[in-house]
């Protein structure tokens, strides 16, 4: 199927695809698909390679995918719909609605040990959960620490139990810094999946459904696939080197995250990481955030999601990373301040996040253009061919 054969555009796309098909061709990804938009008009949509290598199927725009942490994205708009409907407030302590999380203790500075802590300098707040700076932790990426060994140990991101469960499981665990004090991406969106119940009074799927996924017209969108659909989810692959991302190699990956993932529903419906969706949905959500036709969120609403929510000269870290000067965040994803070398120079401004296995969305105001992009790759968070293809879009664009 010739995905690009419906969308008329005065932009050559050619070099983009070519691009990705390199990456295809060079076993780094099994298949990949993407979209353009400028304004809210698409100006490309393409496919190219497999959603399954194995059977030789080729990768279409209503496959479904593993959405990861792209889940993030639907979870913030999800609270951020409460706020505007006078539910909750974005600097409500969050003991008001989850009262075991109030009264934190702190690690100190180079504690060795979970009782080594301090008294919290204050509450945490909505604010602090949507913006990663709760001071909570994933338990994922920082091995060798106590929090990540009592994250292990408590199981705090078991998907065989609920979000009520989660809660009493981070009840007795120390915070990593004061609130609002850094920034340590983590549980936090879970967290606020269990707080969009409590405001609502609505499972977090119902309430997800009514507001979100129903109103765009989002059918593909949940937390998992119905059986009827099945054959339309994309195989899940692992290249051939964690450490070095573009090594030729994939390997199918069966029963990832856990078995059976995504095929029946999860006693946990995860905020940060749980949902399924399609290129057609998350375009149709993308959209949603866009100036130019009916907003999900209020204008105002839209313009702090996308704002720092950081202190100055605060980056956004990952543990086996490192600082990433240039990047912020605001309420639901990163926000770049100034382009690094692998970002197109336009890229400033630009609102954006992925999921570990590849998919990304990105919204530059700036330059009123937009993009999401598509594979299944494990630990393709902000992978080469994700930066590869941004400046090749941009290019084709004269961005």
């Amino acid at each position: 199927m010739n995905e690009h054969a419906a969308i008329t555009s005065k932009y050559e796309f050619a070099p983009v695809r070519a691009a990705m098909q390199r990456y295809v061709d060079g076993e780094i990804l099994s298949g990949v698909s993407w979209a353009m938009l400028e304004g809210r008009d698409i100006v490309d949509m393409q496919a190219v390679g497999f959603a399954d290598r194995e059977a030789q199927e080729p990768l279409r725009s209503d496959h479904i995918f593993r959405a990861f942490s792209n889940t993030k994205l639907v979870t913030s708009c999800a609270v951020l719909l409460l706020k505007e409907d006078g539910r909750l407030g974005l600097d409500d302590p969050i003991e008001k609605y989850i009262p075991q999380l109030g009264n934190r203790r702190v690690l100190k500075a180079g504690a060795t040990d979970l009782g080594d802590t301090e008294p919290a300098r204050r509450s945490i707040t909505v604010r602090d959960l949507l913006s990663h700076q709760a001071g909570l932790s994933y338990g994922i990426f920082d091995p060798g620490t106590p929090i990540f060994k009592a994250y292990n140990e408590r199981k705090v991101l078991n998907a065989g139990t609920p979000l009520t469960d989660m809660i009493d499981q981070l009840a007795p665990l120390p915070l990593i810094f004061h609130p609002g004090e850094g920034w340590e991406y983590s549980v936090a969106t879970d967290v606020l999946g269990r707080l969009v119940e409590v405001a609502s009074g609505q499972t977090f799927e119902d309430f997800l459904a009514a507001r979100i996924f129903g109103p765009l017209g989002m059918a593909d969108t949940g937390f998992f696939v119905p059986p009827e659909k099945q054959d339309r989810l994309v195989a899940y692959y692992k290249g051939a080197d964690l450490l070095d991302p573009m090594k030729p190699g994939l390997r199918r990956l069966e029963d990832a995250p856990y078995p059976g993932a995504y095929l029946s529903p999860a006693p946990r419906q995860s905020g940060g990481g749980g949902l399924v969706t399609t290129m057609a949905d998350v375009i149709a959500l993308v959209r949603a955030l866009l100036p130019g036709g009916p907003r999900l969120l209020k204008d105002e609403t839209i313009d702090e999601m996308m704002r720092s929510q950081l202190r100055d000269g605060q980056w956004i870290r990952f543990a086996m990373l490192g600082p990433m000067p240039g990047k912020a965040y605001g309420l639901g994803g990163a926000v770049t301040l100034a382009p690094g070398p692998l970002d197109p120079p336009a890229s400033a401004g630009e609102f954006q996040w992925g999921g570990v296995a590849g998919t990304h969305w990105f919204i530059n105001p700036r330059e009123n253009i937009a993009g999401v992009v598509m594979a299944q790759r494990y630990m393709s968070f902000w992978n080469p061919f994700f930066f590869d293809f941004k400046r090749q879009a941009y290019a084709a664009m004269g961005r």
